[in-house]
């Protein structure tokens, strides 16, 4: 019992293992890296918190107490986490479909599910989800961030944003009469800042940092009539202390439609934080923990709806700055909470003056840095069917959610990898010459009544109708069939229930069929399941001429059909 708990509760955090070698010239280096990537999340995180329908406080808290949480219990030296653009439009669908309260027992939901999946060892799972559909709700994500930040960009009057897009945008169109030109001047200069900031200027002072000033400066000093976090939201709008403890509010007869929403918290959450970590992993060298990281994961996503916060991952941005300043462990993810935490102690009265319009600018940048949109040039190239499936995810994480997107997207992408599999299994006869058109195995001096079928590919549950093709295409007159399968990759329990079907109805009309070279997995799987003990040992041969020569035997004696235990 206590080996099986060890294998599956397995719970042991990178910072364990880096603090076994850990000297003090490291730490310098984390807590410089550290520093930098807390004010580099400051913006971003009161950004992230107002994109998605909430406090600015609650995005400054999730950094804090999530990014704590995920240095400290993670499976990667250097990942650090909190509030992402990726959660931006579910997590404000969220909010206006269903309210705050529910957003935090679907946050608690999502990381009880991540922590489930990471102790169950299932985070190497999560790369099986194909490559358009990351791809297509990534760059619908950036269209989703962007187009939150228009009101606030532009300054104008509008009394909410539609969470529909098709809504959305007929708002925005009929009040775009009301554009604040002073608002949208101080928006396009902060968008120049952190667009054109010089790369070299970066590791000292962040863009997003420079506009933020900046542009609260000039706001200020010139008494410009553009809103800014304390006009919108009041005086006790940015958080002034520690975050303090609050119960979640459960609405029993509404949680099961929060289950959905959860599960998309869930997977976008694993999905995000897993190829952050693998990009990491990629800058420093090192091989991160999936299941320890969707652990953390699940342990930051359970704790911070207690004070407020929303969901958390691994970002991608502020880790490779991370890397970039010289983290080396994760105390300097543990840095970077504390850092922003003493922001929060220290500067709340000044960080209440930040126009809304920087912040917008700020999103919007890294919305567009986030999109890979060199897909859309790259879909001429690609198979029609993954450009579907990207252009279908796409489509539906702009227009409709990421819940739908996704789900839709995976059906899709299942949808057509059955298609593959079935494409690339080919069940085809062989003669004197091999199979027609393709060359391969000739079978030479054939006997009258053999009919020797090549099997080639993956044959799995797609692709298991290809067996019972095999009596209409003239298994009808032989008394001896061969199934050639060395060339079968794969087996699955449809496909041998297919191969099963085709045994018996060989018998009810005293024929036999003859398995040739079958491959390990192939073989086992019929082991187990007791079929080669109903085809006989003596049909179960190694390669094809043994096969063809078994068939002879069996023709020429014109022996009956047995079902001779296998040995």
């Amino acid at each position: 019992m206590s080996v099986v708990a060890e294998s599956y509760l397995s719970f042991r955090p990178k910072l364990l293992e880096c603090l076994r070698t850990y000297t003090r010239a490291k730490f310098w280096a984390d807590v410089l890296a550290g520093l930098t990537v807390g004010i580099v999340a400051l913006p971003l995180a009161i950004g992230f918190g107002l994109a998605s329908g909430v406090s600015p406080g609650a995005g400054i808290y999730t950094a804090i107490i999530g990014g704590f949480l995920v240095s400290a219990l993670g499976g990667s030296r250097v990942q650090i986490g909190g509030p992402a653009g990726a959660f931006v439009g579910l997590v404000y669908a969220i909010v206006v479909q269903y309210g705050l309260p529910n957003l935090l027992v679907c946050t608690a939901l999502a990381g009880l599910l991540l922590f489930v999946i990471g102790a169950a060892r299932l985070g190497t799972l999560i790369k099986f989800i194909p490559h358009p559909v990351t791809t297509g709700f990534t760059c619908g994500i950036a269209i989703t961030i962007i187009t939150t930040q228009v009101k606030d960009f532009l300054g104008l009057q509008m009394d909410r944003v539609p969470a529909d897009f098709p809504e959305k945008m007929l708002a925005f169109y009929r009040a775009l009469p009301s554009t604040s030109w002073p608002t949208l001047a101080v928006g396009l200069g902060a968008l120049a800042i952190v667009g054109f900031w010089p790369a070299s200027w970066r590791r000292r002072v962040p863009g997003s940092i420079v506009a933020v000033v900046l542009g609260a400066f000039v706001v200020w000093w010139l008494k410009l009539p553009v809103e800014t976090i304390r006009s919108r939201f009041g005086e006790d709008a940015f958080p002034h202390g520690l975050p303090t403890f609050k119960l979640l509010i459960v609405d029993w007869a509404n949680l099961g439609n929060l289950v959905r929403p959860a599960v998309a918290i869930a997977l976008l959450g694993s999905i995000e934080s897993l190829l952050s970590a693998v990009v990491a992993d990629g800058m420093i060298d090192d091989r991160h923990d999936s299941n320890q990281e969707l652990m953390a994961q699940g342990i930051a996503n359970m704790t911070v709806p207690f004070f407020g916060g929303i969901p958390v991952t691994g970002v991608i941005a502020r880790t490779a700055t991370n890397v970039r300043n010289g983290a080396g462990s994760p105390v300097a993810g543990i840095v970077h909470a504390l850092a922003l935490l003493v922001i929060v102690l220290v500067a709340a009265p000044m960080a209440k003056f930040i126009p809304l319009t920087v912040l917008g600018a700020v999103l919007v940048v890294v919305a567009f840095r986030m999109g890979e949109w060199d897909e859309f040039i790259l879909l001429r190239r690609q198979a029609r069917s993954d450009a579907a499936v990207f252009l279908v995810t796409f489509v539906l994480t702009v227009v409709f959610d990421l819940t739908v997107a996704v789900e839709m997207g995976m059906i899709l992408a299942a949808g057509l990898f059955i298609k593959r599999v079935h494409d690339t299994t080919h069940v085809a006869a062989i003669d004197d010459n091999g199979v027609p058109g393709q060359g391969h195995e000739a079978v030479k001096d054939l006997p009258p009544g053999v009919l020797v079928y090549r099997v080639f590919g993956a044959l799995l549950f797609g692709a298991a109708d290809k067996v019972d093709n095999v009596l209409r295409r003239g298994a009808a007159d032989a008394r001896v069939v061969v199934l050639h399968m060395a060339a079968v990759t794969a087996l699955d329990g449809t496909a041998l229930n297919a191969l099963e079907n085709l045994h018996e109805k060989l018998l009810h009309h005293k024929k036999h069929l003859i398995l040739s070279g079958p491959h390990t997995q192939p073989y086992f799987l019929m082991e187990k399941a007791g079929f080669l003990e109903k085809v006989g040992a003596a049909n179960v041969v190694g390669d094809l001429e043994a096969a063809v020569a078994r068939a002879r035997t069996l023709v020429a004696t014109k022996s009956p059909p047995t079902r001779a235990p296998f040995a």
